[in-house]
């Protein structure tokens, strides 16, 4: 199975490792426009196999397209960060051509992939694909979810004082600091409800470190996380390579479920070598129907400016 990976930045060089030494799939394909940058990156990978055990083939290619062809898989990093003084609509428009025109470029050399969108604003980058290409919704798949599932379960396992592995909860929503939706409501701990264990302040404190979780590593990093982002995106690409229908929350196009139309949001979904095989209705109390519907209020505003490149 071959997955490339547009972007050899520290996501998409994180993800190509994760998925090399854990086997995940026989080849991986990193492309960058920097020349050299994810020859280099690959050439690093690879030298890794004989200290971890892995024979995951890896390489690296500047631009070049071709190299990625027969892709079961494509992962989709690149864009630019926002930048001071640049407005929330430019970076949009220029991340929003960015991901188009890899689209449009690697499925010419592999029209039977399934994109796996990570570009920021996630949301808003999935639906973008979803539009330009005219794919079918279950091959286009926003990661968010995975990574801020990841998030919450961390920060509900330090306020458990529990292993992170026994604990169990998802995030749904946009992936965003004041989008996402952390349902503590349904969090548990080896099958039984945290409200067990804390009180409702510790939940929504929980919550809340989880919703700015990105940001507070950008804040001691200096720049965005790597490792849990690359780390989740393997975790997303090895429940599609085999096809193990794990249920995890991803952005996807909504179609009615969660009451939400013509919009990608992150809801529990089943993750198979079809990609999104099923949408999963978890019943949402009315709190959560009603951060739901503000959070897709606020990814619509964030959508509105990628008329441009779509007409």
């Amino acid at each position: 199975m071959k997955v490339t990976i547009v972007g050899a930045g520290n996501v998409g060089a994180t993800c190509a490792d994760v998925i090399s030494y854990r086997g995940i799939a026989s080849e991986v394909v990193l492309l960058d426009i920097k020349e050299g940058f994810a020859e280099g990156k690959a050439m690093d990978i690879s030298q890794c196999a004989t200290t971890t055990g892995f024979n995951t083939r890896v390489s690296g290619s500047t631009n070049d397209y071709s190299k990625t062809a027969g892709s079961d898989v494509v992962v989709i990093t690149s864009g630019i960060p926002r930048k001071p003084g640049m407005t929330r609509e430019e970076l949009i428009g220029i991340n929003a051509g960015i991901v188009k025109t890899v689209a449009d470029n690697v499925l010419a050399h592999s029209p039977n992939a399934i994109i796996v969108v990570v570009s920021n604003p996630m949301d808003t980058m999935t639906y973008l694909t979803l539009k330009a290409t005219g794919l079918p919704k279950n091959r286009i798949i926003g990661m968010g979810g995975a990574l801020d599932s990841s998030r919450f379960k961390y920060y509900l396992s330090k306020a458990l004082n529990k292993p992170s592995n026994d604990v169990d909860g998802m995030v749904i929503g946009g992936h965003g600091d004041t989008t996402m939706i952390p349902l503590t409501r349904l969090a548990s701990y080896c099958g039984t409800p945290v409200s067990t264990y804390l009180t409702q302040e510790e939940m929504d404190k929980v919550a809340a470190d989880t919703m700015v979780g990105g940001a507070t590593l950008t804040g001691l990093l200096g720049t965005s996380a790597w490792y849990a982002p690359g780390a989740s995106v393997a975790y997303l690409v090895d429940s599609i390579l085999n096809d193990q229908r794990k249920m995890i929350p991803c952005s996807v196009f909504l179609e009615g479920e969660y009451g939400q139309e013509d919009i990608c949001m992150g809801v529990p979904c089943i993750i198979g070598k079809n990609g999104i095989e099923a949408i999963v209705d978890v019943k949402l109390n009315d709190t959560e129907k009603a951060a739901f519907a503000k959070s897709a209020d606020a990814v619509r505003a964030m959508n509105a400016d990628l008329k441009s490149v779509l007409a």
